[in-house]
Formats: C-alpha cells, sequence, structure tokens
C-alpha cells in the first residue's frame, strides 16, 4: 500500500526514513521535531525528496533516480490538517463538496449520504463553519477529504487542537472511519493512547529516523 525510502536535508535537520505498511491505519508516532510533518508532506507531494523513493499502491510518485515527481493534484490523497481548514464563507454542505469539485469527480450521492451518516454530520449542513464546534469542524474536514475519493488519507495531528472532551467525541468516528470507510490512512501523532485506539502498525520517529516499525506492542 505504502512505501518510503527517503532522504531529506531541511536547514540543520536531517531527515532519513524507509518502511513499507499494508496497515489499514499506519501510526506516525514521535516527539514534537522528530519530522513526523515533513515525512506526511513528502507523502502528499507538498515537500520533495532529495533521495528515494515514495511509492502508494504500486504507484511509484516519487523517484528521484528516475526524475519522477508527480505533483499532489494527481496522487488522490485526503489530507487533513490538526486545524480543519474549512472555508468559512462557504457551508458544511458547500465545504464537504469542495474535494469533489476540485478533483472534477462526478456527483456521487449514495457515497455522500455514506460519509455524512458515518461522520454522523447531516444536521450541520446548512451551518457555516464559525458555527461549528472544533470537533464538528474536524468531522466536516474527514467528509471533505473522503469525498474526494483518496486512495490514501493523511492525518497529521487531526486531534491536536482540541481539548480531551472534544478529543474524546471525535475518536469514535476516526475508529469508524478505520472500520468501514476502506481508506487506508496514515495517522500522525505524539499520543500513545490515541495511536493504540487507531493504529494497526507503527512507525517510530526519533530525530529524523526511524527507530521501530510493527505492531502497536512498540509503543511501550
Amino acid at each position: 500500500m505504502l512505501r518510503v525510502d527517503i532522504e531529506k536535508q531541511l536547514g540543520e535537520f536531517s531527515l532519513s526514513a524507509s518502511f513499507s505498511s499494508e496497515g489499514r491505519v499506519i501510526g506516525l508516532f514521535g516527539a514534537s521535531g522528530a519530522g513526523k510533518s515533513s515525512l506526511v508532506n513528502m507523502i502528499a507531494g507538498l515537500l520533495r525528496p532529495d533521495r528515494g523513493t515514495i511509492a502508494i499502491d504500486g504507484e511509484t510518485v516519487d523517484d528521484t533516480a528516475a526524475g519522477i515527481h508527480v505533483p499532489t493534484w494527481r496522487r488522490r490523497i485526503g489530507y487533513v490538517f490538526q486545524d480543519a481548514r474549512l472555508f468559512p464563507h462557504l457551508n458544511v454542505a458547500q465545504n464537504l463538496d469542495y474535494g469533489r469539485r476540485m478533483n472534477g469527480l462526478a456527483s456521487d450521492p449514495a457515497q455522500h449520504k455514506r460519509v455524512v451518516e458515518l461522520l454522523d454530520i447531516g444536521a450541520l449542513l446548512d451551518r457555516r463553519p464559525g458555527k461549528l464546534s472544533g470537533g464538528e469542524r474536524q468531522r466536516v474536514a474527514l467528509g471533505r477529504a473522503l469525498l474526494s475519493k483518496p486512495r490514501l488519507l493523511l492525518l497529521d495531528e487531526p486531534l491536536g487542537a482540541l481539548d480531551e472532551g472534544r478529543k474524546l467525541e471525535i475518536l469514535p468516528y476516526l475508529v469508524r472511519l478505520r472500520d468501514e470507510a476502506n481508506v487506508p490512512m496514515v495517522y500522525v501523532s505524539h499520543d500513545v493512547a490515541e495511536l493504540r485506539q487507531l493504529a494497526t502498525q507503527i512507525v517510530m520517529l526519533k530525530q529524523g529516523r526511524v527507530t521501530s516499525l510493527g505492531g502497536v506492542k512498540v509503543l511501550t
């Protein structure tokens, strides 16, 4: 599903990571500054590796030796950030539809209904983002990413800006997403409890290097 073997120099910081995974949820774990977000940005195509390869679903999207760099918009990746990044002037329904329209996808009412029910956001469709709680905004951001029909979903500390109550509110939706949405995920976090609940495989990063790779037991 995902194969990464890259090197990247970012100022004084050196990132060198190599792993492959077939897991439903790859938990990318490490302290702040370990290189997690930089690695995810390379998978997304927002950063180019200095050396190496990245392959998604058997398609090589980066290969520095062969001069391959597939642009972000062609990678079919959904990206959910710590802050939901919804458009404030659009209501929830319009925000949800944005990813589909930007990717030139045909309307799919059945999928739209499934995603809205999966994330329990049907009652929010007419609201603007400013009228939503932090947890509601993240659920809408997840919905928007899913409706772009990605082959991979990247979640970069999606609960990082939420208080404990909101985290507990949204975690069950992420578990449901893992079990029902059938879209593999890379989930970035420095929270062990989150990853124990969600991840099926862990990639542990420390100072830009992969130090452990395996099941959630590597977090103990």
